[in-house]
């Protein structure tokens, strides 16, 4: 047959452009992003650029900024040192930085305030972060255009409330995925353009201490916005959209991997995860291939939604500043960051390396007995001049009778007397294909490009 023909073309094309995804963006990638020494290092370039901005307005000396540049160093050791006697990290870090400056250390932190330093450099180290997300999203899309079209024309049964429904396509489900991932990509882009922000406005955002020229110059310098208007903080909500887009793509994640875990079980076996040869499934029962990553994938989806949940909470803070965020942010962030690369690598190489099995889903295909073709018989008596009413009738008790009593549904259907005076028996088995149910995939796929 034609579809046939298509199908087996596709597969021989993919067969020779098959590739393996390579993790270029890892878990310990991500974790360097949120190290003490990355975040310092972040901080220290926000202080050298504001001092730097200071020197061009002409208050302080442009060697001073020179100076700054050139020396500024810190150790993390010390600052927890300093810290210690404080009870404040960034005085902390300021205190270090100057002793290593000298003379011109005077000059660091000249009319800032700590959220200035802290804000602006964690609106640097979330864009970095979604600079990964990003990448991870990008290759995880590349994984399911290919495995698409490798089951484009691949049958199986699509289920609505659990209960077979009518004839999709394998590469039709990965579609559906394709398009939920490329709306998490610029979701992914929009959370990362409102977050990717600092701000340099004093004690509660006025500019009373501090020229707004500064912040201008360092945020451009960081490649991230400035501000419009802050209080002593960045605003919240923003931290609550990146958060909120982490959990709806992680969400994205948990519904692909409960579809597999379905698809997995015995009674079912269309699909797998990939199970290697020294892989064991129970301690106690060699004979188990377990979905076990994606039961991973759900629970981290859970942890990433409480987290949001957690940034919402931290939106509304008392009048210009209170502190209340700065404790579950010190989690939330680095967490959900490293969590959802963490589940975007590892589920791209699930999707990668899925096991399909196409036999089995057509003989689950079957396993009603042709049930699922009752909507094209509906239809066509229809057409035929059949009341819809009536004729949804017809094919219900006949359908009824091979749920309840197991009887041929076909063979019912050729002798009711009601469809006899509506369809012949040569017109009612040509309700039996399959591919009438398929017959826009090309057309579904086109609007990917594929």
């Amino acid at each position: 047959m034609e579809y046939n023909k298509k199908r087996s073309i596709y597969i021989n094309r993919l067969a020779k452009e098959r590739f393996t995804v390579i993790e270029r963006y890892t878990r310990e990638e991500m974790g360097r992003i949120w190290t003490e020494e990355h975040e310092w290092n972040t901080l220290k370039e926000v202080e050298i650029l504001a001092s730097e901005a200071q020197a061009e307005l002409g208050n302080i000396p442009q060697q001073a900024a020179e100076e700054i540049r050139e020396k500024a160093a810190f150790s993390v050791a010390r600052i927890h040192e300093i810290e210690a006697e404080t009870h404040h990290d960034i005085a902390a870090f300021v205190s270090v930085l100057s002793e290593n400056i000298g003379a011109s250390g005077k000059y660091v932190h000249l009319g800032l305030t700590s959220t200035d330093v802290k804000d602006t450099a964690l609106g640097v180290m979330l864009k970095q972060a979604s600079d990964v997300l990003l990448e991870d999203l990008e290759a995880f899309r590349q994984v399911l255009r290919r495995r698409a079209v490798e089951f484009k024309y691949t049958p199986c049964i699509g289920r609505t409330h659990g209960i077979h429904a009518e004839a999709t396509t394998f590469g039709l489900k990965l579609c559906n995925w394709l398009a939920e991932i490329e709306r998490d990509i610029e979701r992914m882009k929009r959370a990362k353009e409102t977050i990717a922000v600092g701000k340099i406005s004093g004690a509660v955002g006025t500019y009373a201490d501090i020229d707004p020229f500064v912040e201008t110059y360092v945020c451009r310098k960081l490649g991230i916005a400035s501000a419009l208007i802050s209080s002593q903080t960045l605003q919240r909500d923003r931290h609550a959209e990146f958060l909120t887009t982490l959990a709806v793509i992680a969400s994205s994640i948990d519904k692909f991997a409960t579809e597999i875990r379905h698809l997995q079980r015995t009674e079912v076996r269309e699909a797998e995860e990939y199970f290697s040869p020294k892989q064991k499934g129970s301690s106690i029962m060699p004979h188990k291939r377990n979905p076990i990553t994606c039961e991973r994938m759900c629970g981290l989806a859970r942890l990433i939604r409480g987290y949001a949940q957690a940034a919402l909470e931290d939106v509304a803070l008392w009048h210009e500043r209170d502190i209340s965020h700065s404790s579950v942010e010190r989690v939330i962030l680095p967490d959900s960051t490293i969590a959802l690369d963490y589940m975007l690598t590892t589920f791209t190489r699930v999707v990668d390396k899925l096991l399909v099995y196409p036999e089995k889903m057509e003989a689950d295909l079957n396993l009603t007995g042709g049930l699922i073709y009752s909507p094209i018989l509906l239809n066509t008596l229809v057409e035929h001049g059949a009341v819809r009413e009536q004729a949804y009738r017809w094919v219900q008790r006949n359908a009824m009778k091979r749920w309840i009593d197991g009887e041929d549904f076909l063979e019912n259907l050729k002798k009711d007397p009601d469809i006899a005076t509506v369809m012949n028996n040569d017109e009612i088995e040509a309700c039996f294909d399959v591919h009438k149910m398929l017959q826009h995939v090309d057309l579904i796929f086109s609007r990917f490009g594929l």
